[in-house]
């Protein structure tokens, strides 16, 4: 590639401003990729957290409704959850993470009446719990789901990232450097030639 381009001096100069350009884009590409890596482990320790949060309400929940369920019958908990009292509405905002636009996803207040919504006066305390589980799971699920599509956008933007700092480092910089060297060695043989000709002709002239 190196041998393709015009020994010049105009062609030195002009490859050496584009190397000096190369590098400072790279510095920033490199201070963008560890920013984006250290944000992206931020978040996937906030994924794993929530993972085992969810999880864990989840099998609480399931466990509390199956204990309910010996003690009441499954008619009669799909009675008592047959007409919801309250609501929980999602709350969608973005947000910028070093130019990667990620969603931010939050559970606003429940609007409506009491937190169970059917009578306690005849229901097992074990379907109390598995509800108020339930209600506890579901701002922790949009924030999961929120937090999980973070790190799919960050990891896929880290990974053009780190190409795009490989190409520079790996394909141009390292271009350019061996154009520069290419260029100054052939300009340094040419001064050679010129300078061994001129001894020549003044050789030349005092022999005459």
């Amino acid at each position: 590639m190196a041998k393709r381009v015009n020994p010049t001096r105009m062609e030195l100069t002009r490859t050496k401003k584009r190397l000096a350009t190369a590098v400072r884009g790279h510095k920033l590409l490199k201070d963008k990729q560890d920013e984006m890596a250290r944000q992206f482990m931020i978040y996937i320790r906030r994924n794993r957290e929530l993972r085992m949060e969810v999880e864990e309400l989840l099998a609480k929940a399931m466990r509390n409704t199956a204990i309910a369920e010996a003690e009441m019958g499954e008619s009669a908990i799909t009675e008592a959850l047959l007409v919801p009292t309250a609501s929980c509405e999602a709350e969608y905002n973005e947000k910028n993470i070093m130019s990667v636009i990620v969603p931010e996803i939050k559970a606003s207040k429940s609007e409506g009446g009491a937190s169970i919504p059917y009578s306690t006066a005849f229901s097992s305390e074990y379907l109390d719990m598995a509800t108020l589980d339930i209600q506890k799971l579901m701002p922790k699920l949009m924030e999961l789901a929120s937090v999980e599509k973070t790190c799919d956008m960050l990891a896929d933007e880290l990974e053009r990232t780190r190409r795009r700092v490989n190409a520079l480092e790996y394909v141009m910089i390292a271009e350019m450097k061996s154009n520069i060297k290419f260029i100054t060695m052939k300009l340094e043989d040419n001064e050679r030639g010129n300078l061994t000709r001129l001894m020549k002709v003044k050789d030349m002239m005092k022999e005459d």
